[in-house]
């Protein structure tokens, strides 16, 4: 396995400024962030390390000599929109870029891109089936075509006021993979696993690695806290920001140790990437170095 960090951290350097830092701690990959250039207004949202709509023969040359003086290699480009929104004049637009991304990752050799499946937050699972069933084979297929894999992480997107009821990722959940995978059996679709959504839906988080091991394509490493005084007092069906945070690795409920124990036993020998999200490390530059410092001294006794 290779440690690496998801750029997103790191809004405000430049793509050789994160290969430099990357470099410096020690981490062997990242994720590179690759939104649309313009603002956003969601967290962690709008992150453009590499702009694929513009990428050219210079950048592709640059990014490859950059992976090479710093010794860092992109594990994948990530890009996390919504492509089920109702709106289908917006959902084209996230659709057209995620495949800016994928030709992207097709063309610097990566091999990698990480996404959300999206969905109408105002429906049903069954009744966003259709509209998935009209966005994702297409997706996979031009997937297919470049020799990408495209993984999808598993975070509901139910935290904000806008995104209830029914969040806005379909891909949350062992039983809706099963009927993704079932419907679209592709080699080149599967999962960008991150163990701490699974933890705050109350749900095994091991497992899946064992019942998913073919479809692991990239990990995100993220720990998370269940504050259960508040979830006690707030109930199940309140916003999980009222009850959960986001924290380090080893500073929440994973246990990294059986985490890595199942995860290699699964075979999985790709990255694993730190997705800091933990609001005590973003007030500076120097937080936020020091939450990837922290991050990448805990989890490099569980990587060899």
């Amino acid at each position: 396995m290779q440690l690496g960090f998801v750029s997103a951290i790191l809004p405000d350097q430049s793509l050789e400024e994160v290969f430099s830092i990357a470099a410096d701690i020690g981490y062997e990959c990242i994720e590179v962030m690759c939104w649309p250039q313009g603002k956003a207004t969601r967290r962690y949202a709008g992150v453009t390390h590499i702009d694929v709509a513009k990428l050219s023969k210079t950048d592709i040359e640059q990014i490859s000599h950059l992976q090479k003086i710093y010794g860092v290699h992109i594990s994948g480009l990530g890009y996390y929109p919504n492509p089920l929104v109702s709106n289908a004049k917006e959902r084209s637009v996230y659709v057209s870029h995620i495949k800016k991304v994928i030709k992207a990752s097709a063309m610097l050799k990566i091999g990698r891109m990480n996404t959300f499946i999206g969905r109408d937050h105002n429906k049903s699972i069954d009744d966003n089936w259709p509209i998935f069933m009209k966005v994702w084979p297409g997706i996979i297929k031009y997937a297919e075509k470049n020799k990408v894999k495209v993984g999808i992480e598993n975070c509901p997107m139910i935290f904000t006021d806008d995104e209830w009821p029914g969040g806005k990722n379909l891909g949350s959940s062992p039983d809706i993979w099963e009927r993704m995978y079932k419907a679209i059996p592709s080699r080149f679709f599967g999962l960008n696993y991150d163990p701490s959504h699974m933890i705050w839906q109350q749900m095994d988080y091991l497992t899946p690695m064992r019942d998913f091991s073919k479809k692991l394509f990239h990990i995100h490493a993220k720990d998370v806290r269940i504050d259960k005084h508040l979830l006690d007092k707030k109930g199940i069906m309140a916003p999980p920001n009222e009850w959960h945070t986001p924290k380090l690795p080893g500073l929440g409920e994973v246990d990294w140790g059986k985490f890595f124990s199942v995860l290699s036993s699964t075979g999985y020998d790709g990255p694993v990437c730190v997705e800091v999200e933990d609001r005590a490390y973003e007030g500076t530059k120097k937080k936020r170095i020091a939450a990837l410092k922290q991050s990448y001294t805990y989890l490099k006794q569980f990587i060899t």
